[in-house]
């Protein structure tokens, strides 16, 4: 029996998203984020309900703020009182756990798919899928981009328009492109 391309996916080999079933996933996430995206504010809450049902884990008091886009959704874990604001993105081909208490400001990006490096490759839509942590307490800067592969530690801060290559350690401060480590004042 041959692998799916969504168990290749969830195993971090080479897939093609260029596939019914997943194409199939990603319909449903764009159906919940939709309705994420289109509730009046008082009547979504902290998520509107098909994205708190697609989610992999929600935490207590775990909020996204709308417009939120997602590739898959059940990829993504939310701790307690974890706050995503306006225009993230996380595109979720991997695990994405984000910690408790930990901030996301405006119009972050979080991508774990790195594409083929040839073109033939990324014409057939080869992809493999990296999976993203955040530990609790962070705080991430608007327009951050955070990349497959990458950990960041409990209680890191990630200024704004930063781009996340590498593992960032607890407490530490990272701003720039590529981020690299500052010290706090």
């Amino acid at each position: 029996m041959t692998e799916s391309e969504r168990a290749k996916m969830a195993a971090g080999k080479w897939y093609t998203c260029l596939d019914g079933e997943l194409e199939a996933l990603r319909v449903t996430a764009r159906d919940a984020v939709f309705e994420h995206n289109c509730l009046p504010p008082r009547q979504r809450g902290n998520l509107g309900p098909g994205l708190k049902a697609l989610l992999g884990g929600v935490g207590e008091g775990a909020r996204i703020e709308a417009p939120f886009h997602c590739a898959y959704g059940f990829n993504i874990f939310l701790g307690d009182g974890v706050f995503l604001n306006a225009g993230c993105t996380i595109l979720d081909t991997a695990s994405v756990r984000i910690g408790r208490g930990t901030l996301l400001g405006p119009n972050v990006q979080i991508y774990c798919a790195e594409h083929h490096q040839e073109a033939a490759g990324r014409q057939a839509g080869l992809e493999i899928a990296k999976p993203v942590e955040i530990g609790a307490y962070a705080w991430i800067g608007g327009s951050a981009i955070i990349l497959g592969g990458v950990s960041i530690g409990e209680g890191a801060i990630v200024g704004a328009g930063a781009v996340v290559t590498r593992d960032v350690p607890d407490n530490a401060t990272v701003v720039g492109n590529p981020a690299r480590a500052v010290k706090r004042g």
